[in-house]
């Protein structure tokens, strides 16, 4: 199992120490550096801004927006990254909410599954240096009714393939990453309840006739060092909170949805309930001790090494770590201290 570091949001003050943060992974030897984005920093530009200022480490969206931007404008953003990085770029796509999608973007949240399978067959035609025709549902390349033409990516990418992953919560969408992509990018992951998400990924494999070798689970686990397991979960309250009760709307939340299954179902409403009448601090006290300990490394090194050796147990490959509290020098003393778990339990790949 290799590690990897998820450096979240950019632009809001904390771009020094998220840079910081990713030449310190790099010096420690960390895999890779993820970048998220939603409606304020874009991840591109942070992801070339970081390469720039690395060595070793790979760099990956986690995710790029599919309603975000078209699929070859993606494709082409993937080949400069990778050009810019050296070989170091990982491309992670998702659909997003239907909040972010209609809200933002102006693109209808309907049907996300094949809009997915179109979105990803056009990028793996642009980026392999095809001219791109396609006709699709959603897609379809050139126009028939105008003067376009089949065009060809100009860029060569450093790599013959860039990876590709799918950030997935539900069972039809876990299916499709293992049908289509080399890894899932998971969130509130419990190796407790991996074997049903693997089980799915396992079925898309199937399809195309794989198995998961080879195929790169890698979860998002906050992560916070101290003595006392309870009272380090409580910086990362507020985050469950936030996507179990307050992302999308009260009859689509991918991740109440989530916690749900996970068997959480009563806990989850009353989170959503609180939140979404704006009680967010009741909201981040009824996310369960429980559920918080199962999908995040809390307590001393030896603990965290336990809960590693779970999770390479279940099935992940590149654990990726949020340290989620303290200064930028405690941050950093946590990916050490994760390195050195790493070492205790055992499961370093």
């Amino acid at each position: 199992m290799k590690l990897g570091l998820n450096l979240g949001y950019w632009g809001a003050g904390n771009d020094a120490d998220n840079l910081a943060l990713a030449k310190e992974a790099d010096d420690l030897g960390f895999d890779v550096a993820w970048v998220a984005e939603a409606y304020g920093s874009d991840a591109p530009t942070v992801l070339a801004f970081v390469a720039a200022q690395t060595q070793q480490i790979d760099i990956g969206s986690a995710i790029f927006q599919i309603p975000g931007r078209t699929p070859a404008n993606c494709a082409m953003t993937a080949a400069t990254l990778d050009t810019l990085s050296g070989g170091r770029f990982r491309l992670g796509l998702g659909v997003s909410g239907p909040q972010v999608s209609e809200g933002w973007h102006g693109v209808r949240f309907d049907k996300p599954l094949a809009r997915t399978r179109e979105y990803s067959d056009i990028v793996k035609l642009a980026l392999s240096r095809q001219k791109v025709r396609y006709d699709g549902q959603h897609y379809v390349l050139p126009l028939p009714d105008g003067p376009g033409k089949a065009l060809q990516l100009t860029v060569h990418p450093v790599r013959e393939h860039i990876p590709m992953y799918l950030a997935a919560v539900g069972p039809k969408n876990l299916e499709l990453s293992g049908e289509l992509f080399d890894g899932w990018l998971a969130i509130f992951y419990s190796p407790d309840f991996a074997k049903d998400q693997l089980g799915s990924i396992e079925a898309g494999r199937a399809k195309v006739g794989k198995t998961l070798d080879g195929f790169d689970v890698v979860p998002t686990v906050p992560i916070v060092v101290g003595d006392d397991p309870r009272a380090c979960a409580d910086p990362i309250r507020w985050y469950a909170a936030l996507y179990v009760g307050g992302m999308g709307s009260r009859e689509k939340n991918f991740y109440n949805q989530l916690a749900s299954r996970m068997g959480y179902e009563d806990a989850a409403k009353t989170v959503q309930d609180l939140y979404l009448d704006r009680k967010y601090d009741e909201a981040a006290a009824a996310v369960p001790y429980e559920f918080l300990d199962q999908t995040a490394l809390l307590g001393p090194k030896e603990r965290i090494a336990e809960g590693m050796q779970a999770l390479a147990a279940s099935g992940v490959t590149t654990l990726t770590l949020s340290p989620f509290t303290g200064t930028l020098d405690e941050r950093k003393a946590t990916l050490r201290t994760a390195i050195e778990a790493l070492e205790l339990a055992g499961v370093g790949g």
